[in-house]
């Protein structure tokens, strides 16, 4: 036992490394590095030239109105958004669930307290929806959030995509000449 801790300490002991002070000198040997970084820093010009310039106008015709070039952008953005068919904005989500019997009567709920407002029912599988209102911004669908909280306390505002009108199908009337 005893040969076992004398071979165990000789062994510590010898795998330990004597540390040594380097000869190098330490940091009196990086005390003439040098290195030029000139070319990968980013060059910036004189700011005091740059005031200068803008400052002085050089001449009148530099400064032109921006209103006909405003007017141009704006155009441009009115017939993007022409272009697509959704829009994004918010709606009144008063019924969401799987029960097509609770979401019928929350719809004839909603038309019987409220004639004015017209709910809509969607079906995404597998629950209904009853939205009231296409609103672009939330603060426009919160008048008529305030006014269903008292009577629907589950309804929230959402936010939702809808079709713009001039994009939307013409609607089959079931009286119309050549329909099946």
């Amino acid at each position: 036992m005893r040969k076992i801790w004398v071979i165990s300490f000789l062994v510590i002991i010898s795998s330990c490394k004597i540390i040594k002070p380097s000869g190098d000198g330490g940091a009196s040997a990086y005390a003439t590095y040098q290195e030029d970084l000139s070319e990968s820093l980013p060059q910036y010009p004189d700011f005091r030239a740059v005031t200068e310039d803008v400052s002085t106008p050089s001449s009148s015709s530099a400064v032109q109105p921006v209103d006909t070039q405003l007017d141009l952008v704006q155009k441009r953005l009115a017939e993007k958004n022409k272009s697509e068919p959704y829009f994004s904005g918010y709606t009144v989500l008063v019924f969401s669930g799987i029960d097509r019997d609770k979401a019928f009567k929350t719809q004839d709920d909603l038309k019987l307290y409220y004639p004015d407002l017209a709910p809509e029912m969607q079906y995404q599988q597998p629950r209904y929806l009853v939205k009231i209102g296409q609103f672009t911004y939330k603060i426009e669908a919160q008048k008529i959030f305030s006014q269903l909280k008292e009577q629907f306390p589950t309804a929230r505002i959402i936010q939702d995509r809808f079709q713009r009108k001039e994009y939307a199908a013409p609607t089959s009337d079931p009286n119309a000449p050549n329909q099946n």
